[in-house]
């Protein structure tokens, strides 16, 4: 009875609506994944899958996030994008679709680069982050965020015909970074190295995939959030190994690394009136300093560039903003053109030369947290004045 009264009257078990199939199952609960908040990193083939399932599913709320425009080659791997859609946001399209395929959706969608420009208030919001990736420098700046906001997220990969699905829980086993052996960061310190190259230049090629193997790997992460949202047991700080070629299909539990610095939790958390466009970085640390003490220091979310540095010539000039967001040109000095290094700060002390700037203006993005610390003291503030225009109608419900 008590599982009766929880829906609405045209909701109930047994009605011929969209969902009654779901309902049948005993320990489903569609109003939780209506209230349910999801945040999709990627919207590419894996995301196109992971989107989709959730909009069968009738998640309610939904924030979708790609850098990436639509190209030929996604039409044979993407059951969202149309031969029209080419040129077209790839975050746009799928939020328009997911939207179609469910009407009572509420959808936001992100144009950008989500592991830079995407703030931690937005990953605070979701309760649980589903990704569809393609590098492991991207599965870094996820982890990191979804851990420091306190949410699980959930990890997935395809090559050809094999993928694995994974699932990181804050406090609950090994995270992404966990994972990582001395070849991945080998492989990720050459790419940092190339800090000023385009990102094609990067990437370097494209992974072979198809869209069998996405549905798979994507039908294996959608699940695993359902399982989550419903409070059943998950493969926290595991694996699910997908091959193909033989259909073997086998868990792997990762060892958690007790000095990994990816384990912190930015907790408690104070929402600020302001948006990161609002307070100096001045009257940002003399609030922090207000409730830490006058020796209190601010650590930033990711690193910023804040100047580029000649070695050649000694030229220094000031440029503020993420690393990703510093054009090709700029790697050469206009005075000897010799390359120039980023110089890059994730904490203030207070001796800075640019305190009377916004946090916006240094490359912050939109409802970010930021850490104060004094000592033993800490706690994250959250740029709250944000928050509508980051989450639009998604962020109507939740934290």
């Amino acid at each position: 009875m008590d599982d009766l009264l929880r829906v609405a009257p045209g909701d109930l078990p047994g009605a011929e609506d969209r969902f009654d199939r779901l309902r049948r199952i005993r320990w489903w609960r569609q109003d939780r994944l209506r209230e349910a908040r999801v945040l999709v990193v990627g919207a590419g083939a894996l995301g196109n899958e992971i989107v989709k399932n959730l909009a069968l599913l009738g998640v309610g709320n939904l924030l979708i996030a790609d850098r990436d425009n639509i190209e030929n080659s996604n039409l044979s791997r993407s059951v969202l994008f149309r031969a029209s859609d080419n040129g077209k946001r790839k975050a746009e399209v799928a939020a328009r679709e997911a939207q179609d395929l469910f009407p009572d959706l509420q959808v936001q969608w992100f144009h950008g680069n989500a592991t830079t420009a995407l703030g931690l208030g937005v990953y605070r919001w979701a309760d649980i982050v589903i990704a569809g990736l393609d590098n492991r420098e991207a599965r870094l700046a996820v982890n990191a965020s979804a851990l420091r906001a306190g949410v699980p997220w959930v990890d997935g990969a395809i090559e050809e015909l094999n993928g694995v699905m994974r699932f990181f829980a804050p406090g609950e086993g090994a995270c992404y970074e966990c994972t990582m052996n001395e070849a991945d960061w080998q492989m990720v310190h050459r790419r940092r190295a190339c800090s000023l190259l385009t990102r094609e230049e990067m990437l370097g090629g494209r992974v072979p995939t198809t869209p069998t193997t996405a549905s798979i790997v994507a039908g294996l992460q959608v699940q695993e959030a359902v399982k989550y949202l419903h409070g059943l047991p998950v493969l926290a700080g595991k694996g699910v190994q997908f091959n193909g070629h033989t259909h073997d299909t086998y868990v792997i539990e990762y060892a958690r690394k007790a000095d990994c610095p990816a384990h912190e939790t930015w907790a408690p958390v104070v929402e600020l009136p302001w948006g990161t466009a609002d307070p100096t970085l001045a009257e940002l640390l003399a609030r922090v300093r207000g409730d830490l003490g006058p020796g209190a220091s601010i650590e930033l979310a990711q690193e910023f560039v804040v100047a580029l540095d000649c070695g050649a010539c000694g030229r220094k000039d000031a440029f503020f903003g993420p690393l990703d967001g510093v054009p090709e040109g700029k790697a050469t000095c206009p005075a000897c053109g010799g390359h120039r290094a980023p110089e890059l700060t994730h904490v203030l002390r207070g001796d800075e030369s640019f305190l009377e700037l916004c946090p916006a203006e240094i490359g912050v993005p939109p409802y970010d947290l930021v850490l104060g610390r004094a000592g033993e003291q800490r706690r994250a503030y959250a740029f709250a004045g944000d928050r509508e225009a980051a989450l639009g109608a998604a962020g109507r419900n939740g934290r």
